[in-house]
């Protein structure tokens, strides 16, 4: 395969899964990226001898063509590149890596299961078959493998003793798993029903089955707020944007970083433009790292709703975004207006399961920001960020209004 074959292929500098395939479409060789355009190409390079080896040189030689998948996170490539090589067994994943030495997660049948890292030249000497209730692995990246898990751990609590629970007898392995539970390390339930649910909830995960977990905590956190449990609705709502948020991993080890990093924010901003009510338009804007993303701007036109409403119309243009999984989420969202607005795409976001802060820009009869409605530490961090991700919608979306007069 040559280096000129790629450019067919588009591919995206996203995290995801790439598959190297032969003359009979076999997979060759799988691998993950942070970006799958850096890491594809640079299996071209000319000295890709000495970066790699002679054995991934020669597995670039023999394939006809490169596929791909795009996954949320670098934590999720991590995770599928490791089900597939173990489900395919690819012929140059095999004969170019020591699986022995590679991390698996083994999660014990007990009455509460224990999660626990092995080593895979220790997996048969610790375990009999039947005392594993799930194995996922090998897992080629130590360090990326040991970020899921502490990542995971913030948002699934989970036992790793030595021994099983049932056997910690003494006072000593007692007061160690108490106050693992006083330091947020262990789940404080002692409840085996909910913990089984814990456990599901890590298989889930690591099966790339993601969106399962985030249905089932959206239907727990609804249950909550019906009984006009609050504080338990809170818990899953923050458990539930961790989880939809974690390819920024630095956000879910510090939920502050949102306030402090603006390098890492993205901002979208909707903005509705009409006459009177005719030919209503709504737009997307994208700004990142402080700066206007405009590749990534979005044009709708508007098709539920008649007459002048514009909260109706910024209904339907969000759950129109919503429904592009592949759009990454931002960390803030903008509107042009005022309670009205906020209200309306707070509604749709709260509807969909998805948990993201809402500002709303008041403007004066002139079309300047007299007020912002938000958290203020919010705004004290990114009200620059802010406005100009409005006044960006605000100029896309009179420009294809107008666009869309002329052409009547």
């Amino acid at each position: 395969m040559l280096k000129t074959d790629l450019k067919k292929k588009n591919l995206p500098d996203t995290p995801g899964v790439y598959f190297f395939l032969g003359s009979k479409k076999e997979i060759l060789y799988i691998g993950k990226a942070t970006s799958l355009k850096n890491r594809v190409t640079s299996y071209f390079a000319k000295d890709i001898d000495q970066k790699r080896s002679k054995i991934i040189e020669q597995m670039v030689e023999e394939a006809k063509t490169v596929e791909f998948t795009v996954t949320d996170s670098v934590l999720e490539a991590l995770i599928l590149e490791s089900n597939l090589i173990r489900s395919h067994k690819p012929k140059y994943n095999t004969i170019s890596k020591d699986d022995k030495s590679y991390n698996h997660l083994v999660i014990t049948k007990e009455e509460f299961p224990r999660v626990l890292v092995v080593r895979g030249k220790d997996l048969t000497e610790k375990f009999q078959e039947e005392e594993i209730l799930y194995h996922f692995g090998p897992f080629t990246s130590g360090s990326l493998f040991r970020e899921a898990l502490q990542i995971i751990r913030k948002l699934f609590k989970f036992y790793d003793t030595k021994a099983p629970i049932s056997e910690q007898k003494t006072k000593i392995a007692r007061g160690k798993i108490d106050f693992n539970r006083q330091i947020g390390l262990y789940p404080n339930e002692t409840d085996k029903k909910q913990y089984g649910k814990t456990i599901k909830h890590i298989r889930l995960f690591f099966e790339g089955k993601k969106q399962q977990v985030i249905d089932e905590w959206t239907k727990e956190m609804m249950l909550h707020a019906k009984k006009e449990e609050f504080e338990q609705a809170e818990v899953y709502k923050r458990k539930i944007y961790a989880l939809q948020h974690i390819q920024d991993i630095a956000l879910i080890k510090d939920e502050s970083r949102i306030y402090r990093d603006e390098r890492s924010i993205r901002i979208e901003a909707y903005d509705i433009a009409h006459l009177a009510g005719k030919d209503m338009v709504g737009v997307m804007t994208v700004v990142e790292g402080g700066q206007p993303e405009k590749s990534e701007y979005r044009k709708f036109k508007i098709q539920s709703v008649t007459g002048s409403n514009d909260p109706a119309a910024l209904k339907e243009i969000i759950e129109r975004r919503l429904q592009h999984p592949e759009w990454p989420y931002p960390q803030i969202i903008v509107v042009d207006g005022s309670t009205a607005q906020k209200n309306a795409a707070e509604h749709v976001l709260r509807k969909a399961g998805v948990l993201i802060p809402v500002v709303a820009v008041v403007k004066d009869e002139r079309h300047k920001p007299v007020r912002l409605i938000a958290a203020k530490k919010l705004l004290a961090h990114h009200e620059h960020a802010i406005l100009l991700a409005n006044a960006e919608s605000h100029r896309f979306a009179i420009t294809y209004h107008r666009s869309k007069r002329k052409l009547k």
